[in-house]
């Protein structure tokens, strides 16, 4: 019997990464992983506040908890902010019922209560699935392909609130890509910020940190960047095309190189095995 839970897409997913989403909904459905869609969902706001005592800035992510609760289901998302913003807010609200039940007094629909487990695609392919049968699934194997598994910021940290991996020295991503066959090229950068949204307001910065992020995953010898951020790939990207300098290596999300590997050509975005194997 098909696993099901409860999920949350996101802004991104649903407009400039719907690549993410439409490969991770097939995936799912090659897993027997069904994904239900919550009804009339709203943005989970992006940001979880600096200063937890304005209530009012969790409002955002609590209505999605709520209509989540509703449905008795754990909530998977993909996008690792969504996941870090709904995460920490169940585990904030979840452990200060004074700040709880004041956010309920604002809360026009609907009404927090704790409870509900916030998963990350990743943790569920990990400890639901488990590597033997995502390994089982792959029918186009990635024939050794050198890939570097990028983990930005907000997948991990705070370890403590968001406890998916080891902040320092995390696995799941490799092991994923492993179990797809891949050799995973470990690189220093890892775990560091590609800049994240001070793109908006410096883009220089993030043009600095994220080139750092890609020179660094070359010089382990990488030939593709595996991401579970829309705003890494984005950012990523970005630096390599801003530069233009040397050739392209390509970052894609995770879910696309499991539609590679699963055989799901259409679902695998712009990834070209063949190119970045070379």
């Amino acid at each position: 019997m098909a696993a099901s839970y409860s999920y949350f897409p996101g802004c991104t997913l649903s407009t400039t990464a719907r690549g993410y989403d439409e490969s991770g909904r097939a995936i799912c459905e090659a897993l027997g992983i069904r994904l239900e869609e919550l009804k009339e969902w709203n943005c989970c706001g992006a940001t979880f506040p600096l200063s937890v005592e304005n209530v009012m800035d969790m409002v955002g992510p609590a209505r999605v908890l709520i209509a989540a609760k509703d449905k008795e289901a754990d909530l998977a998302t993909l996008c690792a902010v969504c996941f870090h913003v709904l995460r920490r807010t169940e585990r904030y609200l979840s452990t200060h019922g004074e700040a709880a039940d004041r956010l309920n007094q604002f809360l026009d629909k609907g009404h927090y209560a704790s409870g509900l487990r916030v998963r990350h695609l990743l943790g569920i392919l990990r400890d639901d699935v488990g590597w033997e049968a995502v390994s089982a699934r792959v029918s186009s194997p990635l024939g050794g392909m050198k890939i570097a598994p990028y983990y930005g910021c907000m997948l991990l940290r705070p370890q403590i609130e968001i406890d998916l991996d080891d902040s320092e020295g995390p696995s799941v991503l490799g092991e994923l890509l492993a179990a797809l066959g891949a050799e995973v090229v470990p690189f220093p950068h890892a775990t560091e910020c590609c800049g994240s949204f001070l793109v908006v307001q410096e883009p220089d910065a993030t043009q600095s940190l994220s080139t750092s992020v890609v020179e660094s995953a070359r010089r382990a010898g990488a030939a593709l960047l595996v991401t579970a951020c829309p705003l890494c790939q984005y950012n990523l990207d970005r630096a390599q095309t801003t530069a233009g300098s040397k050739p392209k290596i390509p970052v894609v999300y995770f879910t696309q190189v499991m539609a590679a590997a699963f055989g799901l050509a259409e679902h695998a975005g712009e990834l070209r095995l063949a190119e970045a194997q070379r």
